[in-house]
């Protein structure tokens, strides 16, 4: 029965390398149930109570996709934006967390409101097909980054903004040995040899130390908790900003910015992890894209409500369809691994940053290689993807190279005298861009 409502067979996969792409998958973003916590708690959040709804709003989330629409993709609290929720929102504007939690739901209301009039998937329709590889490519080049960033193989540079780290330093060198033992798992085709690289630098780590008196891997911590209470944050938004135009104002550009990153987050990642596992048509279209966005439309005000910042669709799921996760069966095992976390959640914040960050690294290998398939023949195909592959690691968002690559995608379009092979709703989001980018309100 689970063969066939995934239809596992037609996919060409099975339930144990479902279950490794799971695993996979868990394993390179579980760091988020630290992460987003301590990110958090910086707005006066119970951070107890913030580890359980990351967890919890991640697990409902991801259930949702995988029902939904049959996909690998996992959900959680995204990266960016909880940084974005806390110190541009709560402490840059001097908003209470509980107003924040009640923008993050306005945000969602609008993001449903347009997934099911059919105007988001319209959206991701308007993108060229050159610029979705492009985002594939860009996505991958900024996972290996954000690998490399958590090994310590790069570090902060305030002369050349970023340099080599110190490469005898444990954890380093841990993170560099596991990009090469991964990659040459990978090279003799050994199944799920990303889930065996990330173990085997956890188990290592053991034995290494981390510079701080301590070893890289520290189990001392214990294996099992009980989980905290998560009714410090639950159902405690608020809508203040929505009784006075003075700070309805105020509240306006941050919502659309919540909107604008929230959309092409997702936008990025369903496009560069679907491209990878073979879900998109032959015409560079995702099927179900509808549902898909329906589903983390839902986990925006799911999110809000619980008590975090808003749920995302997670480019590390492209770890998992590498390691062979190819339908929703991945993503219930994330779902259930985030719940089974509740309790086990000092053996899994176990797994040092240097062990995740090869599988994070050799993941965007894997999907840098699409970049053979654009046209770079075409100067006005090259441009704006060359551009989206530099600007989404370089910009450290998903989003905002999405919309350099855009704007710079109409203008050449308008001037080759090509206005309609963008189309409407396409140089409706570039104007939308380029109004955020220059600041001009409400767009700012």
């Amino acid at each position: 029965m689970v063969s066939r409502f995934f239809q596992l067979e037609s996919r060409g996969t099975t339930r144990f390398r479902e279950f490794q792409a799971g695993l996979t998958t868990f394993a390179a973003m579980a760091y988020i149930l630290a992460v987003n916590p301590s990110i958090l708690a910086n707005t006066g959040m119970d951070k107890g109570a913030l580890v359980t709804v990351t967890a919890i709003t991640a697990a409902i989330a991801t259930t949702l996709m995988a029902l939904f629409t049959n996909y690998p993709i996992a959900l959680a609290p995204g990266m960016g934006i909880n940084a974005f929720f806390t110190f541009t929102i709560c402490l840059g504007k001097g908003i209470a967390w509980n107003e924040a939690l009640g923008m993050v739901f306005v945000n969602g209301i609008i993001f449903l409101s347009l997934s099911v009039t059919g105007i988001r998937e319209k959206i991701i329709a308007s993108i060229p097909v050159g610029l979705k590889l492009a985002v594939t490519c860009g996505v991958g080049l900024f996972i290996a980054f954000i690998g490399l960033k958590n090994g310590g193989v790069i570090v902060l540079n305030k002369a050349t903004f970023v340099g080599p780290g110190d490469f005898t330093a444990g954890p380093t060198a841990l993170c560099l040995a596991g990009v090469v033992f991964t990659a040459l798992l990978v090279a003799r085709r050994v199944p799920g040899a990303i889930v065996l690289g990330i173990l085997t630098v956890t188990l290592a780590g053991l034995f290494v130390p981390d510079g701080a008196g301590a070893r890289v891997t520290d189990l001392h911590g214990g294996f099992f908790s009980l989980p905290h209470s998560a009714a410090p944050v639950f159902l405690k938004l608020t809508w203040g900003f929505l009784r006075s135009w003075s700070k309805f104002q105020v509240a306006l550009p941050l919502i659309f910015t919540l909107l604008l990153v929230d959309m092409f987050d997702n936008i990025g990642t369903l496009i560069g992890v679907t491209k990878r596992a073979g879900l998109l048509d032959s015409q560079g279209r995702l099927p179900k894209a509808g549902r898909a966005l329906l589903a983390d439309s839902i986990a925006t005000i799911l999110s809000a409500l619980c008590g975090t910042s808003t749920v995302v669709s997670y480019i590390e799921s492209a770890s998992g369809v590498e390691a062979g996760g190819r339908t929703g069966l991945t993503a219930l095992w994330v779902a259930f691994l985030m719940l089974l976390s509740l309790f086990l959640t000092p053996l899994i914040l176990a797994i040092p940053a240097c062990a995740t960050a090869p599988a994070l690294v050799i993941v965007g290998i894997f999907m840098m290689q699409s970049v053979v398939e654009i046209d770079m023949t075409r100067f006005e195909v090259a441009a704006p993807a060359v551009l989206t592959i530099f600007a989404i690691p370089m910009t450290f968002s998903i989003a905002q190279g999405i919309g350099i690559g855009l704007i710079c995608s109409a203008l050449l379009s308008v001037g080759l005298g090509r206005a309609r092979e963008v189309g409407l709703v396409g140089y409706v989001v570039a104007t939308m861009f380029f109004l955020s980018f220059f600041k001009i309100w409400p767009f700012s």
